[in-house]
């Protein structure tokens, strides 16, 4: 999936924004963003971010065969993955340009600037040596990947133990961490990269670009080096012609960045080993700030409970009485019941209004059937007899219909083929009576 472009407003709004010297994060030109690192449970694992940039750091270690040009010093490797969470610019499976520029700078960085005494890594020259493996996993990409990157792989290195080795004879012993102590890498410094990016062919200049200002940027010049101001890589990228003073002036501001950086490290790596040999709690969820959604505890607030019953009795004497006891519910026939005064029910009792609209509409259907006995000369029995069916018979076909009695019959339905008759409400009768009696 490729990153989405973007428009000339905003092209134009970053660069208006950059020659007025601000930013749309509200830092100024030499201004780094907030960096946090957190360590894992185990040895060598940690997680640094830069502003909302994210890089999971992890070191392992095994026992493996040296180089043969190489028989007395370890092996270092270092592997940059850039996944689809981070942005979903990135494809998994495919090294892009950019993955092997970034693992290229990260090697000259760390391994060529000799940062680690591989010769400690040897336990049998020619034969047993210590494979030392970094893996850097982008968790959220918002910018300057290369400084997430490179400090992440620092504070995981300084924050590893290896197993402790024993040598006796030809035969090599492997002690847990429960047998013995493991035992931390020798470092000798520590390089970080500090990025720079150009704008307007090198008029202007800012620091740990984000990743909106990457995409206006005419170069970029990243500079690596150690609290000692030593310089161990440089490199520029753009295709932009940088003057001598530019490339002195950004060493001079990454000298100073590396050394507040460094004291960073420095204080988190001392903080968590304070905790860990004191017995206290560490990881990533001991990290993660309480007061939030995401947090997995909340600190507990005390209360006290010594005088609970004298405010008990205080609001019993304050409150008022209580109101009249309902009455206990009437049984009237298994499943049922009624609470309240013991009344019974009344829905099923029809209202004054509405009996004298029965006896009326008992009255339109007497009429009903005159008129249909006038009309159609339809012959009806004695609805008396409750016990004899009902027989309707027509005098022009032979059909019979025969409906079973009610107590009540309200309506009677006749079907004839010869006349359609049409089911009229029982207003309209009344209607049609009272015309009649107007004419008498």
């Amino acid at each position: 999936m490729k990153e989405t472009p973007l428009s000339n407003c905003e092209r134009r709004f970053l660069l208006r924004a950059i020659e007025e010297k601000k930013r749309l994060d509200g830092r100024q030109t030499y201004d780094y963003r907030n960096i946090r690192i957190s360590f894992g449970t185990d040895y060598g694992c940690c997680i640094v971010e830069l502003g909302k940039t994210r890089v999971l750091g992890q070191v392992s270690c095994e026992l493996v065969a040296p180089k043969l040009n190489r028989a007395t010093e370890g092996i270092l490797f270092f592997n940059l993955e850039l996944s689809q969470m981070a942005a979903p610019a990135f494809e998994p499976g495919r090294q892009s340009d950019l993955l092997v520029k970034l693992n290229r700078l990260l090697e000259r960085c760390l391994r060529n600037s000799k940062c680690i005494d591989t010769e400690s890594l040897c336990v049998v020259a020619g034969e047993k040596v210590w494979q030392i493996r970094v893996d850097l996993h982008l968790l959220n990409h918002d910018g300057n990947i290369i400084d997430a990157a490179s400090i992440a792989a620092i504070v995981a290195l300084c924050h590893f133990r290896r197993p402790d080795v024993s040598v006796q004879g030809d035969e090599v012993t492997l002690y847990t961490p429960e047998e013995r102590d493991p035992v931390p890498l020798s470092i000798h410094h520590m390089p970080i990269c500090v990025s720079f990016a150009f704008f307007q062919q090198g008029t202007y200049l800012l620091v740990d670009p984000n990743e909106r200002e990457e995409r206006v940027m005419d170069g970029l010049l990243v500079i690596a080096m150690n609290k000692h101001r030593e310089i161990c890589t440089i490199q520029s990228s753009g295709g932009i012609m940088l003057l001598k003073d530019q490339v002195l002036r950004c060493s001079k501001i990454a000298g100073v960045k590396v050394a507040e950086i460094t004291e960073l490290i420095q204080k988190a790596l001392e903080n968590d080993q304070k905790v860990r040999k004191e017995g206290g709690k560490f990881g990533f969820a001991e990290s993660i700030a309480n007061q939030r959604i995401t947090a997995f505890k909340m600190e507990k607030a005390s209360i006290d409970t010594s005088d609970v019953e004298e405010k008990a009795e205080e609001i019993i004497a304050e409150a008022e009485p209580p109101s009249e006891v309902v009455s206990k519910p009437v049984l009237w026939t298994p499943g049922t019941a009624q609470i309240g005064e013991g009344v019974e029910n009344s829905w099923g009792d029809l209202e004054d209004s509405e009996k004298e609209d029965d006896d009326e509409g008992g009255s339109d259907e007497a009429i009903i059937l005159d008129s249909i006995k006038m009309d159609t000369g339809i012959e009806v029995s004695d609805i008396g007899s409750q016990d004899a069916p009902i027989i309707l018979s027509d005098s022009e076909e032979e059909e019979m219909i025969i409906l079973e009695p009610d107590k009540n019959p309200k309506k009677i339905r006749t079907q004839t083929t010869g006349v359609k008759q049409e089911k009229a409400p029982n207003k309209k009768p009344v209607k049609r009576r009272k015309k009649k009696r107007a004419a008498n």
